[in-house]
């Protein structure tokens, strides 16, 4: 063990420079805020950071919450001793050079300040090898960041951070460690984040010296599995776009904004591109009772974005609000989306210097994303788009399931049913008749792609069996042609006059307001009494069109009118239909942009896949087993 306040030639790496060096005043002064470490959680964050920019691929942390300490150790490319030599002084750091670096930072730390905080807080030890050394250093330092006690030793290849006695002499601080529970909270969910985007990374974490839990590297849909108990590959749907300039999202655009008052004046020196990771709960099967994963993250890290644009009540920013706007109609009331977005973009279009905490960024042209963001959204939500790739995957045999009698085996059969159903509907020209049912063409003859369902009965009037190339469905009709016309309302939202007025009586002041924001003609008629002269198209005819109005008068937003409008609209159950009219509605279904769930957010179908039916009619044995001509049992 010696003792060190200075570099000495003694104990430099050979042939190696020190990559860490401290930074200017000038760009000292210029950045907006420094490190706010103030809980057990950022300790943790700014460690995390330090090792996924060092190229780790294995990260295990250990924290112990009653005692304020916390140690992470990884196998990125380690420290060399003259790195250890500036690493905890102030403003030291690899990752910035100049003022104009600011805008290309391909980082998640920038600052340099990180390891200079901790060794203030707490007591800061490091255990480092870099890749060009044959040993490694175990270094501790003072509250001001010099090197105290350092000792030459034979370990891996990495970096071991460990601070001791958090707070222990910043009482205003020690409040951050009186809730153990929360701030452990706190810390899995914002582990849990970087495994999302960062899902080539092995995670391992103890609390208090034992297993607390483990992530393994995959993809995003693998580790949210793993986030998210209970979760099949069927509930999510994964995609990644690359982003392109367009008419809507172009370079001239973002450079003008780069200008803007609101934004540093630092010029772009790459030209626009980037990806758009979405990984979403399909709406039908996976949904939650609050906004707790509508997430958002931009280059490696999960964000808050423009938070102070648009504030909303349930802590959600603007770019999260785009995307519970994009469910909308698709989730149960008061319900939820899974909802993930990870933008990979220039850091030129990124404005990290804003704030001390890193998961508040401002983005450039913000209505530009949400515009992307919604439709991404759309098109993975849309049912011609991803989902035809691979209709029906392998799902859990009932060959492994307890079949004791028929009951349970019918029960089986309709849990598979109902956690494997997936679309795999083609489009459908609707432009000319539908030909019968009954008649005797082709698939290709009748203008009906193969994969088309093909109406079989009515089942108690109120479902439509339908058979399908891979199964047997069942259709709720009233839900089905409620979706459809749910969104031919939404391409058009016809009000036509009325031959003869319709009164209402005793219509409150927001009743009023909530009928004329949705476009209705009316006047006062007399004492509490209203004239209405124009109605939408698929009321006008209705016998029950004043009963419908007014509950149209109870709608606060046109959305909600329209939902109502098709709710009311739709053929009821219990209503007979022919072949050919059921017929027309599932091919009219099939066109929805979203035929998973109704408006309200109810499931419209349910898929029995031929494959599960043979297992449960138990068509996979022998003929001649299944005769009882073998002595041999199944």
């Amino acid at each position: 063990m010696v003792n060190l306040n200075h570099s000495s030639p003694n104990h430099s790496s050979p042939n190696h420079s020190s990559l860490i060096q401290p930074l200017k005043a000038e760009l000292v002064y210029r950045i907006a805020a420094g490190e706010v470490i103030d809980s057990l959680g950022a300790v943790v964050r700014e460690l995390i950071d330090n090792a996924l920019d060092a190229g780790a691929t294995r990260l295990q942390i250990a924290i112990w919450p009653q005692a304020g300490r916390v140690q992470v150790t990884d196998n990125g490319c380690g420290m060399t001793w003259e790195d250890l030599l500036q690493a905890a002084l102030p403003h030291t750091t690899s990752k910035l050079s100049a003022f104009h670096n600011l805008g290309e930072l391909g980082t998640l730390g920038f600052r340099g300040e990180a390891l200079h905080s901790l060794a203030q807080l707490g007591q800061l030890e490091i255990y480092s090898r870099a890749e060009s050394g044959q040993t490694g250093w175990c270094v501790t330092y003072t509250s001001q960041g010099a090197i105290a006690t350092a000792q030459e030793l034979a370990i891996a290849v990495g970096t071991t951070v460990t601070v001791t006695a958090l707070f222990k002499t910043w009482p205003s601080r020690q409040d951050a460690l009186a809730n153990p529970q929360q701030a452990m909270q706190s810390i899995q969910s914002m582990i849990g984040d970087y495994a999302l985007c960062h899902p080539q990374i092995s995670w391992q974490v103890f609390q208090a010296g034992r297993d607390w839990f483990s992530l393994a590297p995959g993809s995003p849909k693998a580790t949210l599995m793993q986030l998210l108990r209970k979760l099949s590959p069927d509930d999510l749907h994964y995609s990644k776009t690359s982003l392109t300039p367009d008419q809507n999202f172009s370079l001239e655009q973002f450079t003008a904004g780069l200008s803007s008052k609101s934004a540093p004046t630092i010029a772009p020196t790459v030209p626009f591109s980037g990806t758009l990771e979405l990984l979403l709960g399909l709406p039908d099967r996976l949904h939650r009772h609050k906004p707790d994963w509508i997430r958002v993250a931009v280059n490696g890290r999960r964000v808050s974005v423009n938070m102070d644009a648009a504030p909303d009540t349930r802590g959600l920013g603007p770019l999260e609000q785009s995307m519970l706007n994009a469910f909308r109609q698709t989730l149960p009331r008061h319900r939820y989306p899974v909802c993930w977005i990870h933008l990979h973009i220039p850091s030129a279009w990124v404005d990290y210097n804003r704030t001390a905490s890193k998961s508040h960024i401002y983005l450039h042209h913000l209505e530009d994303w949400r515009s992307r963001i919604m439709t991404q959204i759309d098109q993975s939500l849309h049912l011609a788009n991803s989902l035809l790739q691979d209709p029906f995957l392998p799902g859990p045999s009932l060959q492994d399931l307890p079949l004791h009698n028929s009951l349970s085996r019918t029960a089986a059969l309709f849990k598979s049913a109902e956690q494997r159903g997936r679309y795999a509907l083609a489009p459908v020209n609707l432009s000319s008749d539908l030909p019968s049912p009954e008649a005797n063409q082709t698939p290709e003859q009748s203008g009906l792609h193969v994969e088309t369902l093909r109406a079989i009965a009515q089942l108690h009037q109120t479902y439509i069996l339908a058979e399908h190339p891979a199964g047997l469905w069942l259709v709720e009709q009233h839900i089905a042609h409620e979706r459809v016309l749910y969104e031919q309302l939404c391409k058009d939202w016809q009000l036509i006059p009325l031959p003869s007025p319709i009164t209402l009586r005793h219509l409150s002041e927001p009743q009023i307001e909530s009928l004329k924001q949705i476009g209705l003609d009316l006047e006062p008629f007399g004492q509490d009494l209203w004239a209405i002269r124009t109605v939408p198209q698929l009321l006008a005819q209705r016998p029950d069109c004043a009963e419908a109005l007014q509950e149209l008068s109870h709608c606060r937003t046109l959305q909600s009118a329209l939902v109502s409008t098709a709710c009311r609209s739709a053929l009821r159950n219990g209503q007979t239909l022919d072949l050919r009219e059921m017929q027309t509605l599932l091919n009219q279904w099939q066109q929805t942009q979203h035929p998973r769930t109704c408006p309200h957010g109810r499931p419209i179908y349910l898929a029995l896949e031929e494959q599960s039916l043979s297992r449960f009619f138990r068509r996979h044995w022998v003929i001649g087993k299944s005769h009882g001509l073998s002595n041999d049992r199944p």
